[in-house]
Order: C-alpha cells, then structure tokens, then sequence
C-alpha cells in the first residue's frame, strides 16, 4: 500500500509562485508514473501535470503549460509541481496520485493512490 502526503500549498497573491511536494511511502516510487490533480469547488476534479517513471517524459494540461513544471527525484522518493506566475483560477485542492500500469495518465482514472491533497489559494 502506498500512502501519498502533499505539502507545500497556502494562500499567495496572483502572480506568485509556490512549490508542491508529494512524499510517498510503502512502496517502490521509482516504479509509478506520478500525477498532480486538482478540484476547484463546484468543479470536477481535472490533471494538471504528469511525470513518467524515470521523469523522462512530462505532461501538462494547456491552462497551466508554460506556468507549471513537475519533477521527481527518486531518490527522496517525492514528486513536485513548481506553480508560477499563479492566478486566481488556479485556486483549488491539489492531489497527486500514483499509477502502476502508467498508461494514459493524464487521465484519474489511470491512478492507483491518492493522497489527501492541499490547498492553492489564488488571491486577486
């Protein structure tokens, strides 16, 4: 079993940054494609970045390519989502997850584990 934690979120003025981490544990990290999701009230939960195995491979959804960049260091067995230039529409809980079979994983439904997420808030 796989436990997942977020940390990193909090309130921030637009046009600011902040950095997700994501620590995992009870499992190999090193052998799970790494996701970050997010949910806004009211909205369904959408992708926001993926990372293959190795961080070989990256992805992002179009509203936040450019802005966000995820990365993984197998070594601390964490994955991260560095947020810049944040706007208020980014405003959401963040999760990320776990994917064993690491196939089509811009989409949830590709995830194995998911941690409790954290909050972005985007101040205007």
């Amino acid at each position: 079993q796989v436990q997942l934690v977020e940390s990193g979120g909090g309130l921030v003025q637009a046009g600011g940054s902040l950095r997700l981490s994501c620590a995992a544990s009870g499992g190999t990290f090193s052998s799970y494609a790494m996701g970050w999701f997010r949910q806004a009230p009211g909205k369904e939960r959408e992708f926001v970045a993926a990372i293959r195995r190795r961080g070989g491979s990256t992805y992002y959804a179009d509203s936040v390519k450019d802005r966000f960049t995820i990365s993984r260091d197998n070594a601390k067995n964490t994955v991260y989502l560095q947020m810049n230039i944040l706007k208020p529409d980014d405003t959401a809980v963040y999760y990320c997850a776990a994917s064993v079979i690491a196939t089509q994983i811009t989409r949830d439904s590709a995830y194995d584990y998911w941690g409790q997420g954290t909050q972005v808030t985007v101040s205007s």
